[in-house]
């Protein structure tokens, strides 16, 4: 029976301080119109107070001033949104949103994948070879003792992979990679 009793007190306890609370909230929006100036930016400022009073209400210290720890929290509520508002560019007619521009990540992101799945149709050896000079950025050489064959076979595994791939990629003019496309590509598959 003394745990009945238990939750009974803890959940007087609990209504007390909230009536408490919301018998400040006329005091707590006249604070907010002092600082803020504006009826709807204290609203959201009493609103957060009471947010935030509500999350950390175990912090209260029963039979401490209630008033100006709401207050303090208010307050520093405040400074906190005044800090950030400093940051913000104000832009109601969208004008200033409308000069910023980035760069569609969605055309590269339909590269690369049509670039992996050229390069898995490769055969092994061509698609290890341009991988090993054109991704790793590895000297013919280096590659060539990887693979564990000659300097030349390696240059013509390198050369015919790019040319496959740009047969496969730009399947219309079937022309070599000039630009470095596909190197460029395969930099950012790596």
């Amino acid at each position: 029976m003394s745990n009945t009793n238990d939750v009974r007190g803890a959940e007087d306890k609990t209504d007390t301080w909230r009536d408490d609370v919301v018998a400040m909230i006329p005091h707590l929006r006249a604070f907010a119109q002092s600082l803020s100036r504006n009826a709807a930016d204290a609203d959201d400022l009493v609103q957060e107070c009471l947010i935030k009073a509500w999350s950390h209400r175990e912090s209260f210290t029963p039979g401490t001033n209630l008033r100006a720890w709401l207050f303090t929290i208010l307050r520093n509520t405040f400074y906190t949104m005044t800090r950030k508002r400093q940051r913000e560019v104000a832009d109601p007619s969208g004008a200033y949103a409308a000069t910023l521009r980035s760069e569609p990540v969605q055309e590269w992101r339909a590269q690369l994948e049509d670039l992996r799945r050229a390069l898995d149709s490769l055969p092994a050896h061509h698609r290890e070879s341009l991988i090993l000079v054109a991704a790793a950025g590895l000297s013919y050489e280096e590659a060539a003792e990887i693979c564990g064959c000659a300097v030349g076979t390696i240059k013509s595994r390198v050369n015919r992979a790019r040319a496959q791939l740009a047969g496969l990629l730009n399947p219309s003019d079937g022309a070599p990679d000039k630009g470095g496309v596909i190197d460029s590509l395969l930099a950012l598959a790596a």
